[in-house]
């Protein structure tokens, strides 16, 4: 007797999570950035699956980071609702650096304008994101879905070398209803900073991902389609080197590229019912960094500032000059980090992040894994030269406090490798523990 496939149920949900009142932007150091209004609203956005065997949930969120405290609070109050078991929750924050904080951050304990996160704030994300997923799964109903693969070019590139790894690679995800064929959700995977937005803005906006999901919503898929925006790894990705200036008209122009190029193969998508889902888990210890003396730390301090004021009486590009200036920063917290590491405080902050989480949702013959915190490129496309079909998803389910950089970051210096509290060794045991549990799913 042939066995009867499970038809494929979904349903999707977006709540607003945009604060009401000024909150500070989150993002860039030493700007006291209070919001002063709202350009685009922030948003969570939730996707239910369900396959008669399994269910999942993942959820991204227009924000720059979710606590791995927040996560179990999360995912605990998820379970309750619904009955989707925890590991089969994916949470994750598309990183914008126009939203509210939602951590403390160590490397900002010492700059004095960086406030405390704001726990009634944080307690409204929780909230709405608790209601995105049950609202996401109340809506479920026989689906089908596809999946194709489209070209993010043009909106960034690596923001050390322009002609660096990158990953223009943007998997895109249609869920739509078998009945109707209304589209239900769109998922999309993007490894790009979404930094076009500067300190100098002072609205709430989820930047070039919040446009995108506007004018996919309005030209494609329909304003009741919630859009999941996933940022892959770009810990060392932005749009520095694309952008003419930082502002909303060019955070528009960015996420216009990204909506048409997602249009472009809607007509192409083949939809079938019959996806089985999978969910595996697993938890890594990550080695942490090895901080410079006090003095070594101030020495680099000293040299990236004369290197940032030389640039900016040479007249050198404004890209060069941005690269300094946050090399300028990342000195700044290796010595704030490097004095924490002296005092002996870094253990209760590894033990915020740690043990770090992989997690493998399977979805027909696609895979995603969620890693945690800011992962340079290289270790995803790592992973993709091994396996066909999987996307990283970063930024999801907590954060490591900073980047997971390559040795040649390590050795070059740098914001990120300088704002780092792990060991570049930590990309490495993400990739093989992740390449572990990939086979263990075929």
């Amino acid at each position: 007797m042939t066995e009867k496939k499970n038809i494929l149920k979904a349903g999707a949900a977006a709540i607003d999570i945009t604060p009401k009142d000024s909150q500070f932007l989150f993002g860039y150091p030493h700007v006291e950035r209070y919001s002063t209004g709202v350009h685009d609203q922030l948003f969570s956005s939730a996707l239910f699956l369900s396959d008669g065997k399994t269910d999942l949930m993942i959820i991204a969120n227009d924000i720059i980071f979710v606590s791995k405290g927040s996560v179990a609070c999360i995912r605990r109050r998820i379970w309750e609702k619904t009955g989707v078991p925890a590991k089969n929750i994916m949470i994750s924050a598309t990183h914008t650096h126009s939203g509210p904080v939602t951590v403390d951050y160590l490397s900002s304990a010492n700059d004095p304008v960086v406030p405390k996160a704001d726990r009634q704030y944080i307690r409204v994300m929780e909230d709405g994101i608790v209601k995105a997923a049950v609202e996401a799964f109340r809506k479920a109903a026989p689906a089908e879905l596809g999946l194709a693969l489209t070209d993010s070019s043009g909106v960034g590139t690596n923001r050390q070398d322009p002609a660096g790894p990158s990953d223009m690679q943007m998997p895109t995800l249609i869920v739509r209803s078998l009945q109707s064929n209304k589209y239900i959700a769109c998922v999309l995977v993007c490894s790009m900073h979404p930094t076009v937005l500067h300190e100098d803005s002072t609205l709430i906006s989820g930047d070039f991902p919040g446009m995108a999901r506007q004018i996919l919503q309005s030209e494609f898929l329909g304003k009741e389609c919630p859009v999941i925006y996933f940022t892959g790894p770009c810990g060392n990705q932005s749009p520095r080197y694309v952008t003419k200036e930082n502002t909303f008209k060019e955070a528009k122009r960015l996420g216009n590229i990204l909506a048409q190029a997602v249009g472009k193969i809607l007509h192409k998508i083949s939809f079938t019912s019959d996806n089985p889902l999978v969910c595996i888990q697993r938890f890594v210890d990550l080695p942490g960094r090895s901080f410079p003396g006090i003095r070594e730390a101030q020495q680099q301090l000293e040299q990236a500032a004369k290197k940032l004021d030389k640039l900016r009486k040479s007249g050198a590009s404004s890209q060069e000059v941005r690269t300094a200036e946050v090399d300028w920063f990342g000195a700044e917290e290796t010595l704030s980090l490097a004095r924490k590491a002296k005092e002996g405080s870094l253990d209760a902050v590894y033990k915020t992040c740690l043990p770090a989480e992989i997690q493998v949702i399977g979805i027909g013959r696609w895979t995603f894994v969620g890693w945690q915190g800011e992962i340079f490129v290289e270790y995803s496309l790592k992973v993709k030269e091994k396996c066909e079909h999987v996307y990283i998803v970063s930024l999801a389910n907590g954060e490591l406090q900073g980047y997971i950089v390559t040795p040649e970051a390590v050795a070059k210096g740098g914001y990120e490798a300088s704002n780092s509290i792990f060991d570049h060794e930590s990309g490495a045991i993400l990739v093989a523990e992740t390449l572990h549990l990939l086979n263990n799913c075929e």
